[in-house]
């Protein structure tokens, strides 16, 4: 990646960090009021309507609605984490139960072994 390539990167991350912010959306609501008067006085409707969505829901939901896309991918993130542990904590259970069959089975094979040996045992006992 190239100096100009990272530096536009950073400074993209910057500003909008800094516009995913409630202290933005105050600031956006204060520099859209600052018009306000000038609409309002013209006593024209479509004036007054530009206004209000041209300037003021345009400004002030952008970081609105950036806020709350964060606050919800930070919960999507935090849902994937505890999934992810969960998933892990099963894993290591699985692989327990696994080691636990597998020393179940090597001794289940001891005891036919005995079972086979003390058969034979009997066996050529009853034949003598």
């Amino acid at each position: 990646m190239s100096v100009m390539s990272k530096f536009n990167s950073a400074l993209a991350q910057k500003i909008t960090d800094g516009v995913a912010t409630m202290w933005c959306a105050y600031g956006f609501a204060i520099l859209a009021l600052i018009s306000l008067p000038s609409a309002l006085a013209s006593h024209n409707v479509i004036t007054i309507v530009a206004w209000i969505a041209q300037t003021f829901l345009q400004l002030v939901l952008l970081s609105i609605i950036m806020v709350g896309q964060n606050l919800q991918s930070a919960g999507v993130q935090q849902k994937i984490d505890e999934t992810h542990t969960a998933s892990l904590g099963e894993f290591e259970l699985a692989k327990q139960a696994r080691a636990d069959a597998a020393t179940e089975l090597a001794e289940l094979k001891e005891i036919a072994k005995d079972i086979r040996r003390l058969l034979a045992d009997f066996e050529g006992t009853n034949k003598q």
